[in-house]
């Protein structure tokens, strides 16, 4: 198998880019990340596409991880004009609860919860987003809510983890 994202040609400019949908944003899109659920993120998954999605999401958490390791043991920057900022541990530990609350969104359950460590949490998250494309798990839960498709939970997931890599980059964790 060749390297994932190896046949990605970016376009030339961004008139070469096609939009296919647009959502309202929220205070969730206010800090770049996706907010609403496509009607794209809707449909079925393949067996085929869904592998492809996990291996996308798992190549999101190894750039995490692979930032974070480049940046232990450094100070990072302040972030931003504001100051401030989360400490390397602090971003690691946001992240891991985050991939807990997704898989929460989804219908499944991290064994240990919080306490698990992040190959536990994510192992959880790519079997819940599993069971919920194969139907296993319904649209609703059990007191009403809406739980997120499987191909929205790993765009989310995987944003997140992108998120964070760049941000350990961009703070001095090269």
């Amino acid at each position: 198998m060749g390297k994932l994202g190896a046949d990605l040609e970016p376009p030339a400019n961004v008139d070469e880019l096609d939009v296919v949908d647009r959502y309202g944003g929220d205070a969730t899109t206010d800090f770049g990340a996706p907010g609403a659920i496509p009607d794209v993120d809707r449909r079925d998954v393949s067996a085929d596409e869904l592998a492809r999605l996990v291996r996308l999401q798992q190549a999101a958490w190894r750039a995490f991880d692979k930032a974070a390791q480049g940046a232990r043991g450094k100070k990072l920057a302040p972030a931003g004009p504001r100051g401030g900022g989360r400490e390397l541990e602090k971003i690691r530990e946001h992240a891991k609860g985050a991939d807990i609350g997704y898989t929460n969104a989804v219908g499944g359950r991290v064994p240990g919860g919080e306490a698990a460590d992040s190959a536990t949490v994510q192992a959880a998250f790519v079997d819940a987003v599993r069971a919920r494309a194969r139907g296993e798990v319904p649209d609703r839960g059990p007191r009403g809510g809406v739980r997120w498709p499987a191909r929205f939970a790993i765009r989310r997931s995987a944003w997140h983890a992108l998120d964070h890599a760049w941000e350990i980059e961009d703070r001095g964790g090269r």
